[in-house]
C-alpha cells in the first residue's frame, strides 16, 4: 500500500505514470477490474460534488466495494486518536479517501499503518488530485505537457498550490501563478517547488497582471472563496478586482489554441463569465470528468501499482 498525500511525495517519473493512465481511463479502453475484491472508504468532513463521487464512481468501477463516512460517523469525532484509527481501518480498507479543511498532518498519521492507503482528497493547503485531473486534461487536449504554459488565475489556494507543485515535477512545463496580492501560494510551496524543481524556476508568481508574458496556451482559475471559508477582510473582493476571467481578460493573454480551465463549483459572474465558462474554448467540463479518471488512476497506483 501506498499513501498520495501530496504531489511533493511523488517522483516525476511516478506522477507522469499517474497521469498517463488517467488518460488511458479517459479513453474508455481499459476493461481490467484491478481493484475487485478491495474495500475504499471514504471520508469526508467537508462537503463535495465532484471529488466525492468520482472517487465513489471510479472506486466502484475498478471493482472495489465502497463505504462512505460523514464527518461525525467515525469514533474520531469523540476522541479516538488517528493512530488508533488508522490501525482499525486497515483491517477492513484497502484505502481511505480524505477530505478536510486542516493541514495534512492528521492525514499523515492516518497513513501509519503499512496496510492502509491514504489519499488526499482535499485538505487546507493542497488538492494533489485536482492537479492530477488537470494535467490529465491538458494532456489528453495538446497531446503533452512539453513547452506548454499554464497561467492560473485568482487565489493561490489549495488547487493552486497543487498546480505548482505538479509543475515543479513536470519537465518543460511553464506555470505562471497571477494571484492578488496578500492571496498568493504560501512562500513554503514555493520554496518547496524551487526544491523539487532544482532551481530551475519554471514555476513563477505575481500580482500584476500587465507582468504576464503571453499568450499562454491555457487560462486556469478557481471560485475565490474556497471551500466557503471565510476572508479575515470584510472588503476581500476589491482585492480581486481586475482577475475575473471574461472576454477582454482571455482575449488579452489567448493564442489560438488556449483553452479554459475551472476546477469547479463555480461562482458564476465573479470570477468567470458565463460566456467563458460555457465557451467553445472551455475544458472546464471534461475536467470534471476527468477527476474520476484521476482518482481511479490514483487509486490503482496506492494499492495494486507497480512498486518502483
Amino acid at each position: 500500500m501506498r499513501n498520495l498525500i501530496s504531489l511533493a511525495d511523488l517522483r516525476p517519473e511516478q506522477l507522469a505514470r499517474i497521469v498517463a493512465r488517467a488518460v488511458e481511463f479517459g479513453r474508455g479502453d481499459v476493461e481490467d477490474r484491478p481493484l475487485a475484491g478491495r474495500q475504499v472508504g471514504i471520508y469526508f468532513r467537508k462537503s463535495s460534488t465532484r471529488t466525492r463521487t468520482s472517487f465513489w464512481s471510479g472506486a466502484t468501477r475498478l471493482g472495489a466495494d465502497v463505504i462512505t463516512f460523514g464527518p461525525d460517523e467515525l469514533q474520531l469525532s469523540t476522541g479516538e486518536t488517528v493512530e488508533d484509527t488508522s490501525r482499525v481501518l486497515a483491517q477492513y480498507l484497502d484505502a481511505l479517501v480524505v477530505r478536510t479543511n486542516g493541514d495534512v498532518e492528521e492525514m499523515r498519521r492516518l497513513g501509519t499503518s503499512p496496510d492502509l492507503a491514504v489519499v488526499n482528497a482535499l485538505s487546507l493547503d493542497e488538492h494533489p488530485t485536482q492537479a492530477i485531473a488537470d494535467l490529465s486534461t491538458l494532456t489528453e487536449h495538446f497531446g503533452s505537457l512539453a513547452g506548454r504554459h499554464l497561467l492560473v488565475v485568482g487565489e493561490g489556494n489549495s488547487s493552486g498550490a497543487a498546480l505548482a507543485l505538479a509543475g515543479a515535477l513536470v519537465p518543460e512545463l511553464r506555470i505562471t501563478l497571477l494571484c492578488p496580492e496578500g492571496y498568493e501560494v504560501p512562500k513554503s510551496t514555493l520554496d518547496l517547488v524551487d526544491e523539487l524543481s532544482g532551481g530551475q524556476h519554471r514555476v513563477v508568481q505575481i500580482t500584476d497582471p500587465d507582468a504576464v508574458e503571453g499568450p499562454v496556451d491555457a487560462i486556469y482559475t478557481s471560485r475565490w472563496q474556497t471551500m466557503g471559508v471565510p476572508k479575515a477582510d470584510p472588503d476581500w473582493l476589491a482585492s480581486f478586482e481586475g482577475f475575473r476571467i471574461d472576454r477582454e481578460f482571455f482575449d488579452r493573454y489567448s493564442g489560438p489554441d488556449t483553452v479554459f480551465l475551472h476546477d469547479l463549483p463555480a461562482v458564476r459572474g465573479q470570477e468567470v463569465t458565463d460566456e467563458i465558462l460555457d465557451g467553445e474554448r472551455s475544458l472546464a467540463w471534461r475536467q470534471a470528468y476527468h477527476k474520476m479518471t484521476a482518482a481511479m488512476a490514483v487509486l490503482e497506483w496506492c494499492v495494486v501499482g507497480p512498486q518502483d
